[in-house]
């Protein structure tokens, strides 16, 4: 959801970001002796002396740690410290060989054979390419219902494979033995090895998950092959992860130990930390309190970076009234985001105008305008005279449990009374329950935000390009809309295929199924002597690098 973002949660906007040695022709990327592990922080000799463990608040439960079936950043950051793709995003945000030693693509971008290097799972099994055939075709089985098979559309075959359209068999990867796996994509696709480093393509252990299908829920059955294991996990509560001893780069690991608390207040959380009981507050597992953020400004704790990532209202387009397109725009025209960030977020926030964040822009100047209260109005006599209604039936805003989500909520809910005359009520839920909810259309109008799993816009518009798309939830459908994206995936003309992409987000704009709010930024305050944490421009934060110092 990379994802569906639990909080205010990322950036960065370079098509086709490669790995070294990428270029023309049958190319072989050929890493120094013991592989090129993606850069990190180096270590201090005093960090050593310090004890390595890392206290953080998780915020709230992770829906599962299962590659295949997660879909959310809190399910995310754990399964990116307990696994490794193929590649591995560095400290440069580029995309590093991981338990992939070395790769070859052939001419024509369509074939990428990659060398397994000797790496074990944490219960000691070896990892092998038949780990990754198994894990992508798994996640593209319509068995499996994985919201996130989508991802693996790339792999030729996958999309028909995963509509039952194509056997499994016919799915572009292959084990060619125990150390080389073969994969063969639809269209060259520049932006591949980027994608690599996401957990969709993440290996999974067949034979743990053969033996016990609930092997992602508990501690004692996990199995990974990052640089973190898990040892412990107190639902809802308490989760400890220590560092993995079977991890192929354990030498470039520094910390011992990683706790995570699960407290869902963000009053809560700062009080842990102003404590002394956390190292780190706020983003990317959490939020920081709104009400603290000018204080912490003001003492020069907090700490902001931009990231590629957008918040957004869905709306249910197959309930009434949101299954008319003027009453849709009227609510996303009639809403001030400039005085959302400058009230309630208060960190730089952007209002968003268009679906793709500003690092992978398609049209700068937007589709519509901030505060269009005028227009609003018109659109919604107009919408609820096409739907035969003389007034709004009952609305509610849903969202999940957080405090500036509430106050987002709140404020929004103010906005439309004030300036559309509309009765909204506000309905919260915890976060797992939330995403089943959405996922199943139980809403009218529901929060949610999305995370670039890659550089690239196509990430922000393919959620929309199937009605029943795994994180859809809109219910929404165009067959132009398809058919251009459809179209971008043959276009090797970047500046031709920005245009195409520009005319999907256009439609997505026109007939608005989600209602843009704001482009993230991520806030949060640390202890000083916690070093390389790595937070990617995407929002995703990655441990391996992080030490005590």
């Amino acid at each position: 959801m990379k994802k569906n973002v639990f909080a205010l949660v990322s950036s960065i906007a370079v098509l086709g970001t490669a790995l070294a040695g990428c270029g023309g022709g049958q190319q072989t990327a050929t890493p120094p002796a013991g592989g090129t592990p993606a850069p990190s922080q180096p270590a201090t000799p005093a960090a050593e002396k310090k004890p390595q463990v890392l206290k953080m608040n998780l915020h709230s439960e992770p829906p599962t740690t299962d590659p295949g079936l997660a879909e959310d950043t809190t399910s995310g950051a754990i399964i990116l410290a307990t696994f490794d793709g193929l590649t591995r995003i560095g400290t440069d945000d580029k995309p590093h060989e991981a338990a992939a030693e070395s790769y070859t693509v052939s001419d024509d971008k369509l074939t990428y054979t990659f060398k397994i290097r000797d790496a074990k799972w944490s219960n000691g099994d070896p990892v092998t390419a038949h780990d990754f055939e198994y894990a992508w075709k798994r996640a593209l089985d319509p068995k499996t219902a994985s919201n996130y098979a989508y991802q693996l559309y790339y792999v030729k075959n996958g999309e028909k494979a995963n509509k039952g359209e194509a056997k499994l068999d016919e799915v572009g990867v292959k084990a060619l033995d125990d150390k080389t796996l073969e994969v063969k994509l639809e269209n060259p696709t520049p932006y591949f090895l980027e994608l690599l480093a996401f957990r969709t393509y993440f290996p999974v252990n067949k034979k743990v998950i053969e033996a016990n299908p609930k092997w992602a829920g508990e501690a004692s059955s996990h199995v990974g092959n990052g640089p973190f294991k898990i040892e412990s996990w107190e639902h809802k509560s308490k989760m400890v992860l220590v560092k993995n001893e079977n991890y192929w780069d354990k030498d470039n690991v520094k910390l011992e130990k990683i706790e995570f608390s699960m407290v869902e207040d963000e009053n809560t959380e700062l009080s842990m930390f102003e404590n002394g009981e956390i190292d780190w507050a706020g983003a990317p597992m959490s939020a920081l309190p709104t009400d603290a953020i000018p204080a912490l400004k003001e003492q020069g704790k907090i700490q902001t970076n931009p990231i590629a990532g957008t918040y957004w209202y869905k709306f249910n387009t197959e309930k009434p009234p949101f299954n008319n397109i003027k009453v849709r725009k009227a609510f996303a025209y009639s809403i001030d985001r400039q005085a959302l960030i400058d009230n309630i977020l208060q960190t730089g926030q952007i209002p968003a105008i268009g679906a793709v964040p500003p690092s992978m822009v398609l049209n700068p100047n937007g589709y519509f305008k901030d505060n269009d209260v005028e227009n609003a109005k018109k659109l919604l006599e107009e919408g609820l005279k096409e739907a035969g209604m003389s007034k709004l039936p009952p609305i509610v805003l849903s969202y999940n449990t957080s405090e500036a989500h509430k106050k987002i909520a709140e404020a929004i809910q103010d906005q439309w009374k004030k300036n559309l005359g509309v009765e909204v009520k506000l309905e919260n839920k915890e976060w797992k329950v939330y995403l089943e909810d959405m996922h199943e259309g139980k809403f009218q109008i529901g929060r949610m935000g999305w995370l670039g799993d890659f550089n690239d816009p196509i990430n922000f518009l393919e959620l929309f390009k199937d009605k029943m798309g795994g994180n859809n939830d809109t219910r929404w459908e165009n067959a132009k809309y398809k058919e251009l994206l459809n179209q971008s995936a043959k276009e090797s003309d970047l500046e031709k295929r920005k245009k195409i992409l520009a005319d999907a987000e256009q439609i997505l704009m026109d007939e608005m199924p989600i209602m843009p709010i704001y482009w993230y930024t991520q806030s949060w305050v640390q202890k000083p002597e916690v070093k390389g944490v790595h937070q990617t421009g995407l929002g995703d934060v990655d441990w391996k690098g992080a030490y005590i110092e």
